[in-house]
């Protein structure tokens, strides 16, 4: 999230973002063989892994950052994952709960995530996005900068990572 990413004036701007991004993705995971969507990269992660992790987030986004309710309960881990808000601790948990996953449970799991944040995004009014994530934010970013963190940069940022391992396997 830098001071110099894209905003969206509005709602209508806001969900074409994310429907865009979420289109390539889902395009890009569907034109995957079974094969191609369980290799790992250099990293360790295969495509499903990515797509798991992305579905992760979006529950993340809808009950920590949108409802407000705290991390470890929302993410169903110890306080301990949580502490820190460091990604190097939660993400491997994160991982480790998913990576024996079918694809298909994975792309349904997605799916259905991706379709309960779009209704949530739908019923929130774009000002209420606009508003500071935390009353004690010297910064007062607004909860829009984590909608865009957890929806249009998060797929983009998985959908080319994903792109460049299968590039990279062949």
């Amino acid at each position: 999230m830098t001071d110099e990413q894209w905003m969206p004036g509005n709602k209508h701007e806001l969900m074409s973002a994310i429907e865009r991004e979420w289109n390539l993705l889902v395009q890009f995971a569907d034109s995957l063989t079974d094969e191609q969507m369980t290799a790992p990269d250099s990293d360790g992660w295969s495509p499903k892994d990515n797509l798991a992790h992305l579905a992760e987030w979006m529950h993340i986004l809808m009950g920590y950052h949108m409802d407000r309710r705290p991390a470890h309960e929302v993410m169903g881990v110890s306080e301990d994952v949580t502490k820190g808000w460091d990604m190097e601790v939660i993400n491997p948990v994160l991982f480790e709960r998913n990576k024996n996953r079918s694809r298909s449970d994975v792309m349904d799991g997605l799916k259905t995530v991706y379709n309960q944040l779009i209704e949530k995004l739908e019923a929130a009014p774009f000002e209420d996005l606009l508003q500071p994530r935390r009353a004690d934010d010297p910064q007062k970013r607004p909860v829009l900068l984590w909608v865009l963190g957890d929806t249009t940069e998060h797929f983009q940022e998985h959908r080319e990572t994903m792109e460049k391992g299968i590039r990279n396997a062949s």
